[in-house]
């Protein structure tokens, strides 16, 4: 079996793509030209600092503390990106703190709990990696629906809570659409897996010469645990924004407009 060696030719060749996807921003008028640029140049630095530093946790002689030490630098930074991408929600950052630790302490205690997967640094910092960066899609998409159905849903949430009905039963609506929407392209995700495309873990792993069937065992893990921490911590974020959309005296309070 040929190993595989991407090199930096292999890497400077892979640019043609994003050529392309200027060339096809460029011919539209999609005005994306420099948001490319810089994402591409961010990916690159991010990933090769990233396979630095991984190549020297990964390190017999290396404690695995550090690997927790990494994986708890994780929960606070996702949590700070998607208080960026939804500014109208406040205390974003701090549900979804809170959310992630809950979600993602879940699917660790199970994989490592039940003797699923080895509690080594070579599993714990890219399982929560990828755990935390697909649950990342399901905060941003939760907390911007749950905004927006608050602000479009005003008039029934206040006949809700005119009628007598507790903040609780008010929001149950906008909480449960949002939420819904938020997971289900995972679901969606989860149910077209090997049919329909190939998942980078998997796809990695055979490329790095795994046993197939080793390698879709492993898959099916992560989009399991990717799928329940997305749930816990979409659930956390809703319920968080329906507590400061509705007052403890039953008053709604109508979300900020988007900033220009």
């Amino acid at each position: 079996m040929t190993d595989v060696d991407i090199g930096w030719w292999g890497l400077a060749a892979s640019l043609l793509l994003v050529v392309v996807v200027v060339a096809v921003s460029s011919a539209r008028r999609l005005r994306l030209e420099a948001d490319l640029v810089v994402a591409t140049v961010r990916a690159v630095g991010q990933l090769v600092l990233t396979g630095w530093a991984l190549a020297l946790l990964l390190d017999d002689d290396v404690s695995i503390a550090w690997a927790w030490l990494w994986v708890a630098a994780m929960v606070p930074a996702a949590a700070w990106s998607a208080r960026r991408r939804e500014p109208r929600l406040p205390g974003l950052f701090l549900t979804t703190t809170v959310g992630y630790t809950l979600g993602l302490a879940t699917s660790l205690a199970v994989v490592f709990g039940l003797d699923v997967l080895p509690i080594e640094a070579r599993v714990l910092v890219p399982i929560s990696g990828m755990v935390v960066g697909n649950s990342l899609k399901v905060v941003v998409v939760a907390a911007t629906r749950v905004v927006d159905g608050f602000r479009d849903r005003a008039g029934e949430v206040e006949a809700l809570l005119a009628l007598g009905f507790d903040r609780r039963r008010a929001a149950r609506e906008v909480t449960g659409d949002a939420l819904r929407l938020a997971i289900r392209p995972q679901v969606e995700v989860t149910r077209s897996v090997g049919m329909v495309f190939l998942p980078g873990a998997l796809t990695g792993m055979i490329l790095a010469g795994v046993d197939p069937l080793d390698a879709a065992l492993v898959q099916a893990v992560i989009l399991f645990l990717i799928l329940g921490s997305a749930a816990v911590t979409g659930l956390v974020v809703v319920l968080g924004a329906a507590q400061r959309f509705l007052t403890a005296d039953q008053r709604l309070v109508s979300p900020t407009p988007a900033p220009d």
